[in-house]
Parts: C-alpha cells; sequence; structure tokens
C-alpha cells in the first residue's frame, strides 16, 4: 500500500497536448492499480480532456505550456491539477442549449460532484492558476507500492 503517488508531466499549450495528457493520466492511473475500464479512470479521462482543452484554448497564447500533476494519498484521495500561466480564472457560463462550447467547467463541476469530490481553483507563485480536483480513491483498488516521483517534459 502506497502513502503517497505523485506524476507530473509538462506539454505544449496545442491541441495534440490534450490526447496526451490524457494518456499520460490513464497510464498512469494503470501503474497505480486502477483498472483502465473503471468507471473512476472514465471520469478522471473526462476531466483531464475537460481541463488540458480548457488550458489550450483559453489561455491565448500567454500561456506556451501547461502541467498535468497527479497525487495519490494515502490511497484515499487523488488529485488532478492542471496548472497553466494566465491569469484568469475560469468563469462559469450558463450552458444554453444552442452552445457549441463553454461547458467544460459545468462538466468538470458535475463530475466532481458525481463523484464526491471537490473543485478548486489556486492562483500560482508566478500569476497564473491551478484547478484542482480531488476525487475519492475506490478503496476497491490498493494503489501500487510506488514511493518514486515521476516527472515529465516534453
Amino acid at each position: 500500500m502506497a502513502d503517497h503517488l505523485e506524476a507530473s508531466v509538462t506539454l505544449p499549450s496545442e491541441p495534440a497536448s490534450v490526447s496526451a495528457a490524457r494518456a499520460f493520466a490513464l497510464g498512469t492511473l494503470g501503474e497505480w492499480g486502477l483498472p483502465s475500464a473503471s468507471e473512476l479512470a472514465e471520469t478522471v479521462r473526462l476531466i483531464v480532456s475537460e481541463l488540458t482543452t480548457n488550458a489550450v484554448q483559453h489561455t491565448f497564447g500567454q500561456s506556451p505550456t501547461f502541467t498535468v500533476d497527479l497525487r495519490l494519498c494515502r490511497d484515499e484521495q487523488l488529485s488532478i491539477g492542471v496548472t497553466d500561466s494566465h491569469p484568469r480564472f475560469p468563469r462559469r457560463l450558463p450552458a444554453a442549449v444552442q452552445q457549441d462550447n463553454g461547458r467544460g467547467m459545468v462538466i468538470i463541476r458535475w463530475l466532481t460532484t458525481e463523484c464526491g469530490g471537490r473543485l478548486r481553483v489556486r492562483p500560482t507563485g508566478e500569476g497564473g492558476k491551478t484547478v484542482l480536483i480531488e476525487l475519492p480513491w475506490p478503496e476497491a483498488v490498493p494503489a501500487a507500492p510506488l514511493t518514486a516521483v515521476r516527472r515529465r517534459e516534453p
């Protein structure tokens, strides 16, 4: 049983990085013992997809990269953080029926609430922000006994 596991990747703020971030998150969770076909893995896939899409689309070229951080604490809580260097925090927009976009944070909030988690946005010391999602880790999934911190750069 692991006490604390971490993994991080920094990617360029471009559309192709969204799929790379999803693959990183699912691969890491698989290494930590979460089956890719589980409901939590699918939820994390959607959350990472929405958060990283927002980081690419809404930083207006002011954040050349974004970072995805995953942390598992005491086999109890999974934290997903996406950090970019754009100072503007996400805004809650009304999700009108005719809108083709703008619903990312609504989807993230709903998924987080459905899992019994919480969403927070924190400023970074460099003037950007981290959108942090905390989700309960399933009791039936003991994390792999890894202790190393893994960090990848593009």
